[in-house]
């Protein structure tokens, strides 16, 4: 499994052969995720299957084949691993990572606001996953818990690339893109950003719900919380973030050494 891409009958057969289809994951807009199993290791993974069809009738090439062509390209604990590609002309059979333990969102659900050792664990995997990136050239732009899924040991592992983009030297990005509770404020303006720092603002907005269990900037109309967010005015609980604050941020420098 080496992210490669097969078209022809052949390597379509013998990728059918090599795995083991199993249970429904998930359903999305254009495919469904299938959990599978390599035949001859064992090995589990999730295998994404997009239809061509509906992916085109949504305008979703583009968005499809970013992410594939970002995945290629990395190889780090905390971001989600691709395996392989393979396409037909009706499917295209994306083969990653299988992560059992669901999303960081369901689990901060469940939870409610976390421990600081806790979030603490959480943050500093995120974090060496978005610098990764970023040194990569890369803005992953919808960073949010739903994004962030755990494997059996409950690491985090980032995901979806769709909205990412490749960071230059000298040029700026502009599109208003990623979920509006996350979104930092040069993003919802309009505004030109270089990129990392439209993907610090959202590690902020996920620490604060990591250590509260809520939002710092919610409101069911969108426009309004556009303003909440380009004015900073949210439901910032200081008291507990003050708490939680006091030894967290120097934490994060100790390396155990």
């Amino acid at each position: 499994m080496d992210g490669s891409t097969g078209q022809g009958t052949t390597s379509v057969d013998m990728f059918l052969r090599n795995y083991k289809l199993g249970k429904t994951l998930g359903i999305g807009s254009f495919g469904k995720v299938k959990i599978a199993e390599h035949s001859l290791t064992g090995h589990k993974v999730a295998i994404k299957i997009l239809n061509r069809r509906k992916i085109k009738n949504m305008e979703m090439e583009e968005k499809v084949r970013r992410e594939i062509k970002i995945l290629r390209l990395f190889m780090h604990p905390h971001i989600i691993r691709l395996y392989e590609v393979i396409e037909t002309p009706a499917d295209i059979y994306v083969v990653m990572e299988y992560v059992k333990s669901g999303e960081l969102f369901d689990y901060i659900v469940e939870k409610g606001r976390l421990q600081e050792d806790e979030a603490r664990m959480f943050f500093q995997q995120i974090i060496s996953g978005v610098e990764y990136c970023h040194r990569n050239m890369v803005v992953h732009r919808d960073l949010k818990p739903e994004n962030l899924l755990l494997d059996s040991k409950w690491n985090v592992k980032i995901a979806d690339f769709g909205l990412s983009n490749v960071m230059r030297d000298g040029h700026f990005l502009k599109t208003s893109c990623g979920s509006p509770n996350y979104a930092a404020p040069e993003v919802i303006s309009g505004r030109l950003y270089s990129g990392p720092e439209v993907d610090v603002w959202s590690c902020g907005v996920i620490l604060y719900a990591l250590l509260c269990g809520t939002l710092p900037f919610d409101d069911e109309n969108i426009p309004n919380l556009f303003k909440k967010i380009k004015a900073s005015i949210g439901v910032l609980n200081m008291t507990l973030l003050a708490y939680f604050l006091s030894d967290l941020t120097p934490s994060f420098c100790y390396d155990g050494r």
